[in-house]
């Protein structure tokens, strides 16, 4: 089948692990699925999250800097080197595993921007606990001097808090298109992207957190793709979830979808951002559809086999 759809991937967590250890363990499973999808003859842009990578990075380079051992480094450096090792692990994994089948296609990462709103609300509320822990004392000096909010966290310490503001435009969007139609599997735009703003003199790094679905929405649309598919723990989308009445979902429309979410149906921190991604995909793509399912089902939920479709 060469079908020649663009679809863009949208990996979850589970699909990376917490450790460069864990990850580059799973990541040859999480591989093998994806060139599942490069098999059927869909050209394939991957997304990633990097919550525990980005979260590792600056917790270690924060405990360098109390220690006087090295600098600390900001937030969006700290987003471009987790999406650096985490791009080369899956395209270490993913241009081994093409090779056992065969396949020739160069894989290739974009260190890749998503340009945020500087007047953005998220901005005045920050909501996003970042870095090291630190005493209260500490916490509130850190606070007089930068400006920073920090924020109790679970009795755990204090915590920097940044924000989570909405992606509005890819920067390397033209090169990531361009790859994709050169024959590359391309992965890009990892972590919801590097935050930036523009300012008179250019792109700037801000410390921000972007949902990475957003963002996969947001680039399935700039580069035209067919299909935007979010994998994630579970086979299907579920309404009245873990309750005895659990119903499975196998096709619902953007006003079903809609509906869903305003009754509560969706967890705000798991499900429903995945939900509100692909209604912003299929709203803005009407000939195109979205696609959640597990990393194990993607193959089959792209034959229609399995896993949730949002459909116009």
């Amino acid at each position: 089948m060469d079908t020649q759809q663009t679809i863009v991937v949208a990996l979850g967590g589970n699909a990376l692990g917490k450790t460069p250890q864990q990850q580059l363990a799973l990541i040859q499973n999480t591989a093998k699925s994806l060139v599942d999808m490069i098999e059927e003859g869909y050209r394939v842009v991957i997304t990633h999250g990097n919550g525990p990578q980005v979260g590792a990075l600056k917790v270690s380079t924060d405990y360098a800097s109390q220690h006087g051992v090295g600098p600390e480094i900001p937030f969006a450096e700290c987003g471009a080197m987790s999406q650096g090792y985490i791009g080369y692990h899956l395209q270490q994994a993913m241009t081994n595993e093409l090779a056992r089948r065969n396949i020739h296609k160069p894989v290739v990462s974009v260190v890749t921007q998503t340009l945020v709103d500087a007047a953005d609300p998220a901005f005045q509320h920050p909501t996003k606990p970042v870095g090291a822990f630190y005493s209260e004392a500490e916490a509130k000096k850190r606070m007089e001097h930068s400006g920073d909010v920090y924020v109790e966290d679970s009795g755990r310490g204090w915590r920097w808090v940044v924000a989570s503001p909405l992606p509005t435009y890819i920067v390397e969007t033209d090169t990531i298109k361009s790859l994709v139609e050169s024959g590359c599997v391309v992965i890009a735009a990892g972590g919801g992207g590097i935050p930036v703003v523009k300012t008179e003199a250019g792109y700037k790094g801000v410390a921000a957190v972007i949902d990475k679905d957003n963002t996969a929405a947001l680039l399935a649309h700039d580069i035209k793709a067919d299909r935007l598919v979010i994998l994630t723990a579970v086979e299907k989308v579920a309404i009245n979830f873990n309750k005895p009445n659990q119903q499975d979902l196998d096709v619902i429309n953007v006003e079903q979808a809609k509906q869903y979410s305003d009754e509560g149906q969706f967890a705000p921190g798991s499900m429903l951002p995945k939900i509100s991604a692909c209604v912003n995909f299929v709203q803005q793509t009407p000939a195109g559809e979205a696609l959640i399912t597990s990393l194990e089902c993607a193959k089959q939920g792209l034959l229609g086999k399995t896993g949730t479709r949002i459909v116009a």
